[in-house]
């Protein structure tokens, strides 16, 4: 007798799967000081701090102690990385320092190969080394010239993002549709930069910025009112800005197309004119004015890790004016200790 037969087909299912994606983001940044003579007799737990650089979204700060951090290594120099912006990152990380006899080479030193957790929330914001080297063979050492050190960091964090993906089996080989991740902050930025299909534009004293009223007006009720509202003009073409300086005006309208607090250096070729904090203090008169929540607390943020003795009654002055509660009793503290 004849069993019974089985007949094949081709089948095509499909099939949804998740996947975690890890990757790193590379930055480095370089702290130059002068004066180290001078500078390793403030004693031991004293230490020198660089100015806030960013990377992989984070902000950080290189710690110096000349004298050691503490009595263990009062004979060596101490160097530590710390996280200053609010939040988590894993990292590792490079501390070295320049070999002024050839330029551009730097000294192979501490190397974290280890992945670590920086945490604002936690003691885990700072990792670095205690005895990073001693202070006797630093200063006979190429690391040191005319008085002058140079330390090079670099970052790499540790960035990850889950996706559900979508399959398709046929004859059982699945072939797998990569989706990636939204680039439309710098499309959108790009558009400002191109100024393609830009249908305003903004004299700010001896610069113009050409925008778009409807992105400009999605992001503030300011400008959705001068544009749009009932006593707003849709037909007009110039606008003509006399409160701001152009590299403020600059940095907000990138801030309303990429929703990034950008660099100085991104904003003005000119340091002296356009210093971090100076940016933060226009940022904010700016962000007040156009009703902009969001860029007014980062600015608040940014005030409150930069502030100095020379910058305190001028940002106090400031956080008085637009009512900035967090930044006025910041700087009271600040003012308040010895």
């Amino acid at each position: 007798m004849a069993g019974p037969t089985v007949s094949k087909s081709k089948t095509k299912h499909k099939v949804l799967s998740s996947l975690s994606i890890y990757k790193t983001v590379e930055d480095s940044h370089e702290y130059m000081i002068q004066g180290f003579s001078l500078a390793k007799g403030i004693g031991v737990g004293k230490l020198m701090t660089s100015r806030t650089f960013r990377v992989g979204g984070h902000d950080w700060v290189i710690q110096f102690y000349p004298g050691g951090k503490s009595k263990d290594s009062k004979e060596y120099v101490s160097l530590y990385l710390k996280i200053v912006s609010p939040g988590e990152v894993r990292a590792t990380w490079e501390l070295k320092l320049m070999d002024q006899s050839e330029k551009g080479k730097y000294g192979a030193h501490k190397i974290s190969s280890r992945v670590r957790t920086f945490n604002t929330a936690t003691v885990d914001r700072t990792w670095g080394y205690k005895q990073y080297m001693k202070r006797s063979e630093l200063e006979t050492s190429s690391y040191l010239k005319d008085d002058c050190l140079c330390i090079h960091c670099t970052i790499r964090t540790v960035q990850t993002r889950d996706e559900t993906v979508q399959t398709h089996a046929e004859d059982g080989k699945p072939y797998v549709v990569l989706v990636p991740p939204s680039d439309m902050s710098q499309n959108l930025k790009g558009l400002l930069e191109s100024g393609i299909g830009s249908d305003i534009t903004f004299h700010v004293g001896s610069e113009s910025f050409r925008a778009h009223k409807s992105i400009l007006a999605a992001r503030s009720p300011v400008f959705r009112a001068q544009f749009f509202g009932l006593v707003g003009n849709p037909d007009m073409e110039t606008v003509v800005i006399k409160e701001f300086e152009p590299f403020a005006f600059k940095a907000m309208l990138l801030y309303l197309y990429s929703d990034e607090l950008l660099e100085p250096r991104e904003i003005s070729d000119s340091d002296s004119l356009c210093s971090s904090t100076t940016l933060m203090q226009h940022l904010l008169d700016a962000a007040d004015r156009y009703d902009l929540a969001r860029l007014k607390l980062m600015c608040e943020a940014k005030l409150c890790e930069e502030i100095t003795a020379d910058t305190v009654a001028k940002t106090l002055a400031l956080a008085e004016q637009y009512q900035c509660l967090q930044l006025k009793t910041f700087c009271l503290n600040f003012a308040a200790k010895p």
